[in-house]
């Protein structure tokens, strides 16, 4: 019998990026955010992340890491749970119609 061998990355043809999860949790963060009043500048300062990349969060461009997510939570001042939650709650919308300038 042949020896299965384990090779690290993910297997042939998965997708790296999963949309509807990052625009829910971006959708999620920014809800979060204007409901406090906090500009973005002033929120990705809080939470130690670039303006730039903090808008790609936001936008649903970037998927963060676990890490980063802590630092977004404690930025707003809540649990990760209660990030995950409102997570869910968007996911389980409708997306918002995208703009176009």
């Amino acid at each position: 019998m042949q020896k299965l061998t384990i090779q690290p990355g993910r297997p042939p043809g998965t997708p790296t990026y999963e949309s509807e999860p990052a625009l829910a949790f971006g959708r999620a963060v920014r809800a979060a955010r204007v409901a406090q009043g906090v500009a973005q500048d002033d929120f990705a300062f809080q939470a130690g992340i670039s303006r730039s990349h903090m808008g790609k969060i936001e936008r649903g461009e970037h998927t963060p890491a676990l890490p980063m997510i802590l630092r977004i939570a404690r930025a707003l001042k809540c649990s990760s749970a209660h990030l995950m939650a409102l997570t869910e709650t968007k996911l389980a919308e409708p997306a918002p119609p995208k703009s176009e300038d």
